[in-house]
Parts: C-alpha cells; sequence; structure tokens
C-alpha cells in the first residue's frame, strides 16, 4: 500500500510541577506511579491504533502538555518507540516536545535527541520576575536562560518560545522589555499571545476580588500592535496571528491544524479529526487508564468507543465553515482553487456575498487565487471569522 497521506499526531502529558494561576488546560501534578500508570496506558491507547495509521504517513508529532519534561526521559523514548512501532514516521517529521525551565537536564536533553525530537518549545511567558510570581510560575528569567543555552547546547536548532502580554501588572514597557530579551537569545520560533482570564482558575478570582489589576484595553492594543512591529523589524514574519518565525521554521504542526490536515491525539483529552468526524478522549485520568488497563480482550473499536467522546460527524457546511475560519488565520490566507478542489465547487457560489462585505470594509483582500485577511481585519479577527459560519 502506498503510505501518502499525511497525518499529525499530538500526545498529552497531563503533568506538571504545579498548576498556574492563568491555566485551564487538562493539567495537574501526579506522583510518580501515577506518571507510570499513565505512560502505560498512553502506550497502549496508541498500540490500538496501529491498524489506523497503517496507511498514513507520519508528518509532525507534538508532545504537549501540562509540562512533558516533567518526566523521565526514558518516558518519552517509551512513548516515541511506540509510536514508531504502530505508525511510519517520515524521515523530515517534526517533532516538538514542550518544556519548563526547571524540568530540564542535559541528560534529558540529549535523550530528546537521541530518539529523533528535533524541536523545543519552552514557556518563558514574561522576561519580567514580578510578573511571573503574579501569574505562578515555577521560574524566573534566569532559570528561563540557563534552560534555553541548555538546548542550544544540546544541538537544538529549532526553538520556539513562548511569551504572553496583558498580564497582571504589565505595562507597555515591560512587555517591551520582555520582547528585547527573547530577541537576544535569537530563538527560531516566537509564540506572542495575549492572556485570556479563564473561568474557574485562580487568576480569575484575584481580578475579580481587585487583588491584580490587569492593563487597560488600549494598553493591551499597544502591545499588540508593537508585537508585530518589532518583531517584524527584528526577522521573524507573522504568518498566523499571533505566531511569529525565522523563514522556514513556521511550526508545521500547528500549520496542519489550520488547514485540515488530519490529526490524531492520545492521552486524556487529547481531540482528534480523523475520517470526516472529530472526537475527543475522556477528560477522567482514572477512567481512562482504567479502560487501557482492562484485561479482557477488547478490539480497537471498543477500545476507541470507551476511551472517546464528543463524536462528531462533519457535515460539507462544518468543513467548509472551518476551512474558511482555521485557513484565515494564516498571513497567507486560503486558496480559491483549494477551495473548488475540496468541495467541488466555486468559492463565491457560498461565501461570495461574504466576501464581497468584508473586502468593502477592508477586512479582507483578495489577491489573484488568495483571499487573506487584512491588518484591519487580524484586529479583529474574532468577529470576522464569525461572518463564515453559515
Amino acid at each position: 500500500m502506498t503510505m501518502n497521506k499525511k497525518i499529525e499526531i499530538y500526545i498529552h502529558i497531563p503533568f506538571c510541577v504545579k498548576k498556574c494561576a492563568y491555566c485551564d488546560f487538562l493539567s495537574c501534578p501526579a506522583d510518580d506511579k501515577t506518571k507510570d500508570r499513565y505512560v502505560q496506558a498512553l502506550c497502549r491507547e496508541i498500540e490500538w491504533s496501529k491498524d489506523c495509521l497503517k496507511e498514513y504517513l507520519v508528518d509532525t508529532v507534538f508532545i504537549g502538555g501540562g509540562t512533558p519534561s516533567i518526566l523521565e526521559e526514558k518516558y518519552i523514548g517509551q512513548i516515541l518507540d511506540t509510536l514508531r512501532s504502530a505508525a511510519r514516521i517520515s524521515d523530515d517529521a517534526e517533532i516538538t516536545i514542550e518544556c519548563n525551565p526547571g524540568t530540564l537536564t542535559m541528560e534529558k536533553l540529549e535523550a530528546y535527541k537521541d530518539v529523533g525530537i528535533n524541536r523545543i518549545s519552552l514557556g518563558l511567558q514574561s522576561a519580567n520576575d514580578e510578573e511571573l510570581k503574579t501569574i505562578g510560575r515555577i521560574h524566573n528569567f534566569e532559570e528561563f536562560k540557563k534552560s534555553f543555552n541548555l538546548a542550544r547546547l544540546a544541538g537544538f536548532k529549532n526553538i520556539n518560545i513562548d511569551i504572553m502580554s496583558a498580564l497582571p501588572g504589565q505595562t507597555l514597557e515591560s512587555y517591551k522589555e520582555t520582547l528585547a530579551k527573547v530577541i537576544t537569545l535569537n530563538p527560531e520560533h516566537i509564540s506572542a499571545y495575549s492572556l485570556i482570564v479563564e473561568d474557574e482558575t485562580p487568576l480569575k478570582d484575584r481580578v475579580e476580588n481587585g487583588e491584580v489589576a490587569l492593563p487597560s484595553e488600549d494598553e493591551e492594543r499597544e502591545m499588540y500592535y508593537y508585537t508585530k512591529e518589532f518583531l517584524e523589524k527584528t526577522g521573524y514574519k507573522r504568518y498566523e496571528i499571533s505566531n511569529y518565525a525565522k523563514d522556514g521554521y513556521e511550526c508545521r504542526h500547528n500549520i496542519g491544524y489550520w488547514k485540515r490536515v488530519e490529526y490524531l491525539g492520545f492521552g486524556i483529552g487529547a481531540a482528534s479529526l480523523f475520517k470526516g468526524e472529530r472526537f475527543s478522549n475522556t477528560s477522567d485520568i482514572n477512567r481512562y487508564m482504567h479502560i487501557l488497563e482492562k484485561e479482557d480482550v477488547m478490539n480497537a473499536d471498543e477500545v476507541w468507543k470507551a476511551l472517546n467522546e464528543n463524536i462528531e460527524t462533519l457535515t460539507q457546511k462544518d468543513e467548509m465553515e472551518e476551512f474558511m475560519f482555521l485557513g484565515l488565520r494564516m498571513t497567507d490566507g486560503v486558496s480559491k482553487s483549494d477551495f473548488k478542489k475540496i468541495f467541488n465547487c466555486d468559492i463565491e457560489a457560498v461565501y461570495g456575498n461574504v466576501i464581497e462585505k468584508l473586502a468593502n470594509q477592508n477586512l479582507i483582500k483578495e489577491a489573484g487565487d488568495l483571499i487573506t485577511l487584512t491588518d484591519k481585519g487580524i484586529d479583529i479577527s474574532n468577529i470576522v471569522l464569525a461572518n463564515f459560519l453559515l
């Protein structure tokens, strides 16, 4: 069988040293026994998916969390070895692991290289130690620099740094300082997100109680504009609303999400887009491990049904909407000819009125085959993209 269909793999490691004040991700501290049980269950889930993966070539792997680097390096090796036994991984696959300062050692980094990891994503958030303390990070900027330099010494030539704006107590000047310090490290990729204060987080309570103050909307907007201006001036091209990279270092895994490449997620809460369906694993870690530890004989379909929740079969309308509102997140935009090839109709037949209206408002623009958001459209992207819901 010719394996030329690409697929992406996401592997969720839910463990962390301590949950940050702003975090609503599926993550928690855990003891060594739980970590071991979880990894064994995760490997079994991957093994059960062997038949699903046989017609695909894995193009990217993203090990996210939580804090994957909290695990002993042997477990990361075991997970990737299991994946290689269940699927064919491209020779030039992009394989990323998320790491936090304070959890990395040279031994871990060398082990990552040995098992084929070629991209590191490091969570900084801010170079200001007071801001880091306010949001509950476990590191300071000096510790972050040590981790970054360790990754360089270990030979990693593709490193992303995550930063955040609109943090409590942050000013435009302190944010500029964070960007300036990040640039001196010369990473290949920078993800720059604006803080969203999520419900049911400690930070939400502290904001509502007046214990911490967020920057004003005007200050947040200034930070947003400065990010694009400063990073593009220093050699980082914005290729997606919140992501900047040097030429050739755009994150292939994330581009796959925005282009609707099929992907399978392994681990608790992990989401998938596969064979026209979207679904996600149970978010209950005990249920997850129990299902995969059962001794009675189960076939792959039974495991799949037991693990998966929120299964949604996508209609053509759903897929058209996703093609537009995911694809337009990228600065390259969406292709009219790709739309016609996928859906067998012209984009104007479905979205002609919407495209005309938004173009007249200078929120999108057309150039040959491509439709892209304008700078004005990117500023209010959530509002613009909602127009493509049919």
